[in-house]
């Protein structure tokens, strides 16, 4: 069907009158009548009502209406009904389901009777409410015997040969039999023993009268063999298509000549809906779901024992933070030529942070959305800390906790995507371009506000809490990327310490309250010490989080063991070596081992800071592409000597020199591979320091959640819009006075053209005699409009007045008006 087809059809029923026999009801007609058009419906509402289905349809604000017909066109649009029935729970979804297969217009009780056979009594309580939402989305209009279903909503929910009904019901008699013959409508009808017609339209009017008489159509099916009524047993609830032989069993046979199977195709049948509704006592779905699924506390706990736990989840993730973006400091990975970081990188990250590459992804996601992180946008594109990241450690760790817990909330970019594949069958990859999902914020915030709604300590059955999620969004494709959502969202929160224990903690409380939650956090987390444990197995261990000066340091000096509530730090050659490279002389070491440890400094660690700061800077790495110089000569001999360095390309240049082919950074990797401890030197020959803070990435922003379609409006906004809508109708609706030249009247309640000079001796005599006048108005965009105008001055081709449309003085040029017309004396 052509968009064309479709938007005049909208238009019209935005905008033409229709026959109503109706006194008033919900639909909030003006005195008693029942409204004849959707856009009559929304002109009689109020204010407020008009801006709630702004405000709840923000899509249709753009741009704002010209008027109240142009609202409720645009309402009527597939993309917006689309939407708009997206966003709906189960049971108003059902009950729009339903009046896409009731009569048309529908009245109140058969739409009752399709949703409660008669018997469903919470179905006939919940079915105000839910009709309600629909009035209230523009989906639904008409008084309570006169309901009608938008027709792009009918369109989209009616049974179709291509598209079943969700409710599984197929197509009427009528609709069915549009393509049969005459002769063979007339051989249905003596069948079922109804008498001949003279035409086609009233036979199909007489059989679908048998099919909705519940007496006749009980008597008819009593004469049915035992097999036709497995057969309509399998039909009936739906899907209502059945294939067929072209020598069919006699129960099919039996059936397909009463037409209660009728012809869909050369070798498919249909279960007319008639029929099917008469089998299924009325009802248009099998089971519907009238009330909320309730999300019980499947476990209680101590609210304090929660918040311990959280706590300590949120300690952990500070350090897996920290500990991940500290390790791109240096030489972060490179960013692929399609954004986004490796596979291979994933895995570095993983083994780094000790966890798995899913896990790994969340963090690396995380402290970008936080801003910690980013490309550094250089030839060589990297990723590397950004500037922010300085300022975040040195917050309190609440604070920190707060800044991650803020920028996790509202953020687009699911990582458990990572791994999988898009439409075109490409790898989604961790920081990539691809990983944004719109509806992530929504079922986030959704998740924790049923959290808060149970008991404090209470945590619930992860599957009642995904079909709550499903019935308020039971859209299918909607409602499985929700479901997943949900699932990461539960994870995501226990390993962040927004929950503990799967309930949700009081600072996770105050984050979905839009309150500060570092407060609360932070009498739950450890103060942190001063001090380690040095051991004599070459290790030291941390009672708790270290201050930042004595941890940055040890996390230099040493290699990170094993974490929890103890930390163990273990000293090797590497990281002694690491830390003399970093600046520190082993007198130093000595000095801060000493000072922070309240155990005496064993003689194995002593002598191990001792021993690679002897051997420390012994050989010179620098540039040639890269040499080794020495004072000992015999070092130098023994180096060429191993195989080990036959791939570093070395050849001696002079008894205390090594040229090679290698890149410094190469050499020095491969002569510490060798068991040697180089320095590398600058070209005056100092020793270069590393430092912990050698790169970082011009200032960065965070990134900007991708939003699910418009944004709602606020409410200054919205009584803008209303305003506006209101003015255009008034503009649109004004009564003006027939023009007395045949020649300029135009089509009835449509402004006339008007010559130039016509308009200009129309809006100066207005002027003078300060009337109102309504004219055409294109602006230079190429907008059309109509305005209602007071003229206070008409000088060099420009009027200017207090326009009652944008309710503000105006100045319009003269050129642009295409028409002009005089109000009628009872108008502004």
């Amino acid at each position: 069907m052509g968009t064309g087809r479709l938007t005049g059809r909208r238009d019209q029923e935005a905008t033409v009158p229709e026959a109503s026999t109706a006194a008033g009801s919900a639909g909030g007609s003006p005195a008693g009548s029942s409204p004849r058009s959707l856009a009559e419906a929304l002109r009689a509402r109020d204010d407020a009502a008009l801006a709630a289905l702004l405000r709840a349809r923000p899509d249709l604000l753009g741009p704002v209406p010209g008027d109240v017909t142009q609202l409720a066109t645009r309402a009527g649009t597939r993309a917006s009904v689309v939407r708009a029935l997206d966003r709906l729970d189960r049971f108003a979804l059902q009950t729009a389901e339903a009046l896409a297969v009731a009569p048309d217009p529908c009245p109140y009780p058969v739409l009752e009777g399709l949703l409660t056979g008669g018997e469903d009594e919470r179905a006939r309580a919940a079915l105000p409410d839910a009709l309600a939402t629909l009035r209230d989305q523009a989906l639904v209009w008409g008084d309570e015997d006169r309901l009608r279903l938008v027709r792009t909503a009918r369109e989209l929910l009616a049974p179709a040969a291509s598209r079943p009904s969700p409710t599984g019901l197929g197509p009427t008699v009528a609709e069915a039999t549009s393509g049969m013959s005459p002769t063979r409508v007339q051989e249905i009808v003596a069948a079922v023993g109804l008498p001949a017609t003279h035409d086609p339209v009233s036979a199909v009017a007489a059989l679908t009268g048998l099919f909705t008489d519940p007496e006749r159509m009980s008597a008819l099916l009593d004469e049915a063999p035992a097999e036709a009524h497995q057969v309509l047993g399998r039909l009936v609830w739906g899907p209502p298509y059945g294939e067929v032989t072209p020598n069919p069993t006699p129960p099919v046979r039996w059936l397909r000549d009463r037409g209660l199977l009728l012809p869909a195709t050369a070798r498919t049948v249909v279960l007319p809906r008639e029929v099917a509704l008469h089998l299924r006592g009325g009802l248009a779905h099998r089971d519907t779901a009238p009330v909320a699924p309730p999300v019980p506390a499947a476990h209680e706990h101590r609210p304090q024992l929660v918040d311990a736990n959280a706590a300590g989840q949120a300690l952990a993730a500070l350090g897996t933070v920290e500990e991940l973006v500290k390790s791109w400091e240096h030489a972060g990975p490179p960013v692929l030529r399609a954004g986004g970081l490796s596979v291979r990188d994933l895995k570095r990250a993983a083994a780094l942070l000790d966890t798995t590459e899913p896990q790994a992804a969340f963090w690396i996601e995380l402290a970008y959305a936080a801003g910690l992180l980013a490309s550094d946008g250089e030839a060589d594109e990297r990723y590397a800390p950004t500037p922010a990241f300085d300022d975040w450690v040195e917050l309190p760790p609440a604070e920190r906790w707060s800044r991650l817990a803020a920028a996790w909330l509202p953020a687009t970019r699911t990582a458990p995507l990572v791994g999988e594949q898009d439409t075109k069958g490409r790898t989604l990859s961790a920081l990539g371009p691809e990983l944004d999902r719109s509806a992530a914020p929504e079922v986030r915030r959704r998740v924790l506000e049923l959290l808060a709604e149970l008991p404090e300590g209470g945590s619930p059955d992860p599957d009642t809490l995904l079909g709550r999620l499903a019935w308020e969004r039971p859209v299918r494709g909607a409602s499985d990327l929700r479901a997943r959502l949900a699932h990461w969202v539960l994870a995501e929160a226990e390993v962040l310490g927004v929950t503990g224990r799967g309930a949700l903690s009081g600072p996770g409380r105050a984050l979905l309250e839009h309150r500060d939650p570092a407060p609360l956090l932070a009498p739950l987390l450890p103060e942190p010490v001063d001090h380690v444990l040095l051991q004599a197995d070459l290790t030291a261990v941390a009672p708790g989080p270290l201050r930042r000066p004595l941890g940055d340091t040890l996390a230099v000096l040493a290699d990170v063991e094993s974490k929890g509530g103890a930390t163990v730090y273990r000293f090797t050659p590497g990281s002694v070596r690491r830390a003399l490279d970093a600046g520190h002389a082993a007198a130093d070491l000595h000095a801060f081992l000493k000072e922070h440890s309240r155990t005496p400094v064993p003689q194995p660690l002593a002598y191990l800071i001792d021993d690679v700061a002897r051997r420390h800077g012994h050989l010179r790495v620098g540039a040639a592409s890269s040499y080794v110089r020495c004072d000992d000569d015999a070092m130098l001999g023994e180096i060429l000597a191993d195989k080990r360095s036959a791939g570093l390309g070395l050849r001696r240049l002079a008894p205390t020199v090594l040229a090679a082919q290698a890149e410094p950074t190469v050499l020095l990797e491969g002569l510490r591979a060798m068991g040697y401890a180089p320095a590398a030197e600058s070209r005056t020959g100092d020793v270069l320091v590393a430092r912990a803070d050698a790169h970082r990435t011009p200032a960065r922003s965070a990134p900007v959640p991708v939003p699910e379609g418009p944004p709602v409006p606020d409410a200054t906004l919205l009584a803008a819009a209303v305003r506006a809508i209101r003015a255009g109708d008034v503009a649109a609706t004004a009564v003006r006075k027939e023009p007395a030249a045949a020649s300029a009247a135009g089509v009835p309640g449509e402004l006339p053209r008007t010559s130039a000079a016509e308009t200009l001796a129309t809006v100066q005599a207005a002027a003078l005699t300060g009337s109102a006048v309504w004219i055409g108005y294109v602006n230079a965009e190429g907008a059309a409009s109509q305005r209602v105008i007071a003229p206070v001055r008409v000088e060099g081709g420009f009027v200017t007045g207090y326009d009652h449309t944008a309710d503000e003085v105006r100045t319009y040029a003269l050129h642009r008006i295409t028409g002009v017309a005089e109000l009628a004396d009872d108008q502004v």
